[in-house]
């Protein structure tokens, strides 16, 4: 498959190097420009392009960036795309956006609702990017990390799920995009590495204390 990686940081990065190896066409970027990727190119043997290039190499796209870049991002090229939201909301790091302060959007609708056309899927915003890269198990084994993925689209959805599934951890069904609070940081499910059953609980938990 063909993925377009926007961002090269910790999530961004580890998904480049795990995504190559099994296979995947990767297309990464980052706001540097592409020439400040050669290592990590010369690594995996990805390919390094513009934040655009990559969003229009992807048939699925990552968009690994602060939330507060979100709107910079090409958002025509986004449209029709299958995009993966791992962001999460930090106020002192994207500063203060009201409606996502105000409860009034989780973070991945706000960020949808600036990707006209695009088909968001909330995944791998749970997890630290070391455990990412070396945690992952065979299905079945004990201890297999499981991580929410929260989307509007079925479809969408399901095709997300399938890649947590081949990278080693276990998908579970989080609901839609204004339900993907619960995976938000702050909540049961953030960073804690829960199995399937431990997911599950923590999502419903969260639903309960709001």
């Amino acid at each position: 498959m063909k993925i377009g990686i926007i961002g090269s940081g910790n999530i961004g990065g580890t998904l480049t190097r795990r995504l190559q190896a099994l296979g995947h066409d990767v297309t990464v970027a980052n706001s540097r420009g592409p020439e400040t990727l050669m290592e990590l190119v010369q690594e995996t043997g990805a390919t390094a392009g513009t934040a655009r290039q990559a969003a229009e190499a992807g048939e699925i796209v990552v968009i690994a960036v602060p939330v507060a870049a979100v709107p910079d991002l090409p958002a025509d090229a986004l449209r029709g795309k299958v995009v993966i939201d791992v962001d999460n909301y930090y106020p002192q790091r994207d500063g203060h956006i009201e409606a996502i302060d105000d409860n009034a959007v989780t973070s991945s609708r706000w960020t949808a609702d600036h990707l006209p056309g695009a088909t968001v899927v909330k995944a791998f915003n749970t997890i630290q990017s070391g455990h990412l890269f070396a945690n992952g198990r065979p299905a079945g084994e004990p201890g297999r990390i499981a991580l929410p993925v929260a989307s509007d689209d079925a479809t969408a959805k399901r095709t997300v799920m399938g890649l947590v599934e081949e990278l080693g951890f276990d998908p579970i069904d989080a609901g839609t995009l204004d339900e993907s609070w619960r995976q938000q940081p702050g909540t049961p499910v953030y960073t804690a590495d829960r199995d399937a059953d431990g997911v599950r609980e923590g999502l419903s938990f969260a639903g309960r204390s709001r």
